[in-house]
């Protein structure tokens, strides 16, 4: 990715933070870049996952029961069922 399409953050530390920082031989900027996208990931995943939960536990309450469309016809079935006569 291009320097100049990127934004700027700024994370603060402490003095003895910073110091230790300075002592190591890390690209600091590449390193928190790495940990942001990979706490994305991980995010989405779980999300993801509450999601698919979710869909199943619908799904399952939704086995064996009657359909809406099945229920409204019952419905009609009854309400016009002693008219015809």
């Amino acid at each position: 990715m291009c320097i100049t399409c990127m934004t700027v953050i700024t994370v603060r530390v402490d003095e003895e933070t910073k110091k230790k920082m300075r002592e190591l031989k890390v690209n600091w900027s590449e390193f928190i870049r790495k940990a942001i996208e990979k706490k994305i990931d991980e995010e989405r995943r779980k999300n993801l996952a509450k999601a698919l939960l979710i869909s199943e536990r619908v799904k399952k309450k939704s086995i064996g029961e009657e359909k809406a469309e099945e229920i409204v016809r019952r419905f009609r079935d009854e309400r016009y069922a002693g008219s015809c006569s």
